[in-house]
């Protein structure tokens, strides 16, 4: 393509011929000044300082955009499919779990044009046909430590100990169904990370329905970091940013990071928005190096802009993800399996949670 372009050029110039200027595509983080002005887009994320810090991150693309931006969730998979079905769509971009934009790409989310989005800058294999990653985030657990003192939990398998370490566990417990809690399950009950596929999924729902007793299940993040801040739970299953922001509050808990399990929220677009260059802008800036920086600075969520360098303090790069130290302990769920099986996958979540 370079070669081409240069014999090209050199013959117009030979013949005195004028070219048009290269046509670029977009820059993540960048927006033309004033080119929404008068629009109106409306992010919808998962409240909480996750979404705080994600509309911190856009303030730059608002001011310079002119668009108003509104601000709605958490996010449902049943209100994105009501709109998408009425062809009322309000929700402009939104961000999600893991699975649900593969399971439902090109009915409820748009599949992406790439030519008016910049991916250059995000780690390889993490972008989908209709999505892009919101963040790095870990799911771990974190501990009481006025109830377990010098001899603490270490491990999921010490999680899952209630003779060893007794007390109450908060698990997730909304509807969107997780794969992972079913690997953690299965490995809690003694199978081995290279022999868990095809997984048993009622197995390992049944080990965490063996500990029922002592699980508090929280449906959103808030209830989650309430329950390290009032001590309601010994030990909390929680989102990354909503363990540091309980101990930034003051909740005497201490992070377990051994396997903990490596998630990326995706960010999409739902079918039939009312004006997709708009949404495609907001995403392009939201992939921007300094809006990346300061969604981690707020969050303590890790960007995924592979040049961002938020600055931190020492809590918040405790709780990054994208060291050395952290990626040698990390868990990579599989999430092809996972979008594969999500059929049976939901309808057995839906039972567990359900308390059946």
């Amino acid at each position: 393509m370079k070669m081409k372009h240069t014999a090209g050029l050199a013959l117009a110039v030979t013949l005195g011929l004028t070219l048009p200027a290269l046509a670029e595509g977009p820059v993540a983080g960048e927006v033309a000044e004033g080119s929404l002005k008068g629009k109106t887009l409306t992010f919808v994320s998962y409240g909480g300082i996750f979404q705080d810090g994600q509309l911190k991150a856009l303030e730059d693309f608002v001011q310079k955009s002119g668009v108003t931006l509104l601000s709605d969730g958490p996010t449902e998979n049943a209100k994105i499919q009501a709109q998408v079905e009425a062809k009322n769509v309000m929700w402009d971009v939104v961000d999600t779990g893991d699975f649900t934009p593969f399971v439902h790409c090109g009915t409820l989310f748009e599949k992406l044009d790439f030519t008016k989005i910049d991916i250059s800058k995000i780690p390889a294999g993490q972008v989908g046909p209709c999505s892009v990653p919101a963040m790095n985030y870990a799911v771990m657990f974190l501990y009481n430590k006025d109830k377990y003192g010098d001899n603490p939990p270490k491990s999921w398998a010490d999680f899952f100990d209630v003779e060893k370490f007794p007390g109450t566990r908060g698990i997730p417990g909304y509807a969107d169904p997780e794969g992972y809690m079913v690997e953690l399950g299965l490995m809690a009950d003694g199978v081995p990370k290279d022999q868990m596929f095809p997984a048993d999924i009622d197995r390992g729902l049944n080990k965490w329905r063996s500990i029922r007793d002592n699980l508090v299940p929280w449906t959103t993040g808030a209830e989650s970091q309430q329950m390290m801040e009032s001590g309601e739970a010994d030990m909390v299953m929680v989102w990354s940013g909503r363990g540091k922001a309980a101990l930034a509050n003051g909740a005497n808990y201490v992070p377990v990071w051994q396997d903990w399990i490596v998630v990326k929220d995706q960010i999409a677009i739902p079918v039939g928005v009312k004006d997709i260059d708009a949404s495609y802008a907001l995403i392009n800036a939201y992939l921007g190096k300094h809006a990346q920086e300061v969604m981690a600075e707020t969050t303590s969520y890790s960007p995924i802009n592979v040049d961002a360098q938020p600055k931190v303090d020492e809590l918040t790069a405790s709780f990054m993800t994208n060291t050395p130290e952290k990626q040698a302990m990390a868990y990579n769920q599989n999430v092809e399996y996972w979008v594969e099986n999500y059929e049976t996958l939901s309808a057995k979540w839906a039972e567990f949670v359900a308390g059946n």
